[in-house]
């Protein structure tokens, strides 16, 4: 099958819009410059003849690409993110292309600190005499997940420049606020109307990702005793001090980010805010078994307990939040969703790579609403930040993947 590509281009142009999301906020979606991008990939959808496209009020592209075959073949729907992460800027981008990478560093001239060496980015190896696209140095790229739109683009105009290609209906959808765990608190299921789903938001080349973390998050309010600092003795008992006992007796060896990696979980500190009366911790609690979740907030709460017998007339409470669970579990029930994927991805050239997500996607939350929706690769790496990078080569890779996707199920419905 031959493409005539357009994925490059699309990439470059959506990665100098600045989309980033934004936590603090209350608005829906979160910043309003998200929909700047939306607008635009509408704009592009509806000159590709796909005449349903549209933006919600909210933020949502909704599209669909009719079937082209007399089968009742599944309807599939393909997602990605319009936002960029809140950690990094992601204004002014200005991406450089790396042409015949032959694995020299790549300094980055606006901030030559910043440095991408193949020792510290283990894919790189495998990227000898492609092209590189990176940012500048003082920004991220984008690539998380504007690889994954501008491939779900050229997938749809490729299916439209060709329609001998058979294939049953699709449904695309892009989400903005995914980086801020909101992504898809909007998304009318019923309108959308797939049957499965597919999130292009992966990284190394041939990767299939159909389990994520499952995820609470949990804050620790600590009452403490105040008094006139001049007066305390005896009396104060500072909850900032408390916070900051509890925080320094977390395992370090142990359920931490910095110390575990593969299918161990953790408990993370994200932000601790207070005064000497009262003060809150807020963590985030992962694993990929919902079990071993409860095991990880006792640990915080015997920590807090214990530090709390040398404070007497300090208390604390215990807020619990379930935030998305292990995707797995509904998508086993679909195992057709799995190997259709593998195959597609062998199909396109690619030794498959079945992972597991040390975080979460919009397909997390999809699947327990109703979607089941695995993850494939789109080719980003060291996402969030001003190393981020991904090669043409593997963004093109990814095209070909979600088109032989919807051939195969096509081949394979009765």
């Amino acid at each position: 099958m031959k493409f005539n590509h357009t994925v490059k281009d699309r990439f470059l142009k959506y990665v100098k819009i600045d989309t980033q999301s934004d936590p603090s906020s209350i608005t829906i979606p979160s910043t309003l410059k998200q929909r700047n991008l939306s607008e635009i990939l509408v704009k592009e959808l509806l000159e590709l003849g796909i005449s349903d496209a549209h933006l919600d009020d909210l933020g949502y592209v909704y599209a669909t690409i009719p079937s082209n075959v007399q089968k009742n073949v599944p309807v599939i729907c393909f997602c990605s993110h319009v936002d960029t992460s809140p950690d990094c800027s992601g204004e002014n981008v200005k991406p450089i292309v790396h042409e015949d990478y032959q694995g020299q560093d790549l300094i980055l001239p606006i901030d030559p600190t910043v440095i991408l060496r193949k020792e510290e980015h283990p894919d790189l190896v495998f990227q000898i005499g492609n092209d590189i696209i990176t940012a500048s140095g003082d920004t991220l790229l984008g690539a998380d997940n504007k690889a994954g739109l501008a491939e779900i683009m050229d997938a749809a105009f490729h299916l439209m420049s060709n329609p001998e290609i058979k294939h049953g209906e699709i449904k695309i959808l892009f989400t903005p606020d995914e980086e801020i765990g909101r992504g898809v608190n909007h998304v009318d299921i019923k309108k959308l109307g797939a049957d499965f789903g597919y999130t292009i938001d992966g990284e190394t080349l041939g990767s299939y990702e159909d389990e994520t973390f499952s995820a609470d998050g949990m804050s620790i309010i600590i009452n403490g005793i105040s008094a006139h600092p001049g007066f305390a003795k005896g009396k104060m008992e500072s909850a900032i001090k408390i916070a900051g006992e509890i925080l320094a007796a977390l395992p370090k060896n142990r359920l931490s980010p910095e110390s575990t990696s593969d299918m161990e979980g953790f408990v993370h500190p994200v932000n601790i805010s207070g005064h000497v009366e009262k003060a809150q911790i807020d963590f985030i609690i992962r694993d990929f078994e919902d079990e071993k979740l409860k095991s990880h907030e006792d640990v915080l709460k015997n920590i807090t307990n214990e530090i709390l017998k040398n404070y007497p007339n300090a208390t604390a409470e215990f807020n619990i939040t379930e935030q998305y669970r292990n995707m797995k579990k509904i998508i086993a029930q679909h195992p057709q969703i799995s190997e259709l994927a593998l195959k597609a991805i062998e199909r396109s050239g690619m030794k498959p790579k079945k992972r597991s997500i040390r975080g979460g996607t919009d397909g997390s939350r999809l699947s327990f609403m109703g979607l089941p929706c695995p993850n494939i690769f789109a080719g980003e790496h060291a996402f969030h930040g001003k190393q981020e990078w991904v090669s043409v080569q593997d963004m093109e890779a990814a095209v070909r993947t979600i088109v032989n996707l919807v051939m195969i199920w096509e081949e394979e419905s009765i």
